[in-house]
């Protein structure tokens, strides 16, 4: 598949979709990619079957706080000078860039870099969805190695750090994006095509182009039409009624009431942020959890809206489906699950919780 000015849009949309409110608002990734296209022609989108077992994969996405990516834009080349900084402190060449996360503007931004380079984009991701923490891939649960990390900012300050492992990558990389403003561009989990293979979420960036479609092609309600493509579920249709919203230490961390329709008799849904929707709540009771996917749609075009555009008075409608198998693994769940974000409740899959879609 060539990724070109007319399957952007939908690869935009799926990816919002797969974000879970997080990875940045993908409008700002669909005009940077569809600028890049423009200039420099479509991007080839690539299985790890058409490339050799021991070329390199590049992974790349930006890190920080969605918030700050809203007025902080990229500078464009910062895919350049991560790749310049990679195959120097490695000493190979990058066959293949592969987002990072598939989520949000992370999804999108990496064609942007790929069109710019002359480079294809793996059909993976490190996610299948998004996440705020960096360790938080399926590289980590394989094995592979975070290091070396490459980081740089609009500025074209590059930092190269070799951290031992997941937690120190987090740490030191969160604290280099603060310090570059809040944001910055990143390469961790350097691997090559035959690691990509059993280490990355793979079709993720041609699921994303589907849900777009899907979406595009709609006849009826696009909220069921979608629901029936990714075998979700309604959680609430109504109005937000409450935000509570922070950007510190690098995350936008909150909360989020959403107030049901009338002929719902009061209900109330409340979401917990960090950048992502990570637990939806209904009179106590979970009713969704990361790692699944959590996701606030626009009732009226079934657009999904970035944690960071959240705003009281919206009308909405909450739905949640089912993340990659990788994250209902006993390593997936350590890494990703409620318990990893200091909630103290058990993961349940959404459809042990809410039953079968119908």
């Amino acid at each position: 598949m060539l990724i070109d000015q007319d399957v952007l849009p939908s690869l935009a949309r799926g990816c919002a979709i797969l974000s879970a409110g997080g990875g940045g608002s993908p409008k700002i990734g669909l005009l940077a990619a569809l600028q890049a296209v423009a200039d420099h022609g479509p991007v080839r989108l690539v299985s790890p079957d058409e490339l050799p077992d021991d070329h390199v994969i590049m992974p790349l996405g930006m890190v920080g706080a969605p918030t700050v990516s809203i007025e902080k834009i990229s500078n464009g080349d910062e895919g350049r000078w991560v790749r310049e900084a990679v195959e120097q402190v490695t000493g190979r060449p990058v066959a293949a860039i592969m987002p990072s996360e598939i989520g949000g503007s992370n999804g999108c931004e990496p064609v942007s870099w790929a069109a710019r380079l002359g480079l294809p984009l793996l059909d993976g991701d490190g996610m299948g969805r998004a996440f705020p923490l960096m360790p938080q891939v399926a590289m980590e649960i394989a094995g592979i190695s975070p290091a070396p990390c490459v980081m740089v900012d609009e500025r074209h300050n590059v930092l190269v750090t070799y951290p031992t492992n997941g937690h120190w990558l987090e740490k030191v990389c969160r604290s280099t994006a603060i310090a570059f403003g809040g944001r910055a561009t990143s390469s961790e989990y350097l691997m090559t095509v035959a690691e990509a293979k059993r280490g990355a979420v793979l079709g993720s960036v041609s699921k994303a182009i589907e849900i777009g479609r899907t979406l595009q092609n709609a006849t009826g309600d696009p909220v069921d039409e979608l629901l029936e493509h990714v075998s979700g579920y309604r959680l609430l249709e109504g109005k937000i009624s409450d935000v509570e919203r922070a950007t510190t230490g690098g995350f936008a961390r909150g909360s989020v009431v959403v107030s049901g329709l009338r002929q719902d008799g009061g209900r109330l849904l409340r979401l917990e942020l960090q950048n992502e929707n990570l637990v939806a709540l209904e009179d106590g009771a979970v009713r969704a959890c990361v790692p699944d996917i959590i996701t606030v749609l626009d009732t009226q075009t079934a657009d999904a809206i970035p944690t960071e555009l959240l705003r009281y008075g919206q009308r909405v409608t909450v739905v949640a489906f089912p993340c990659d198998p990788v994250w209902r693994t006993e390593a997936g769940l350590a890494l990703a699950g409620p318990r990893a974000f200091d909630y103290d409740l058990d993961y349940r899959p959404v459809e042990e919780l809410l039953g079968t879609p119908t």
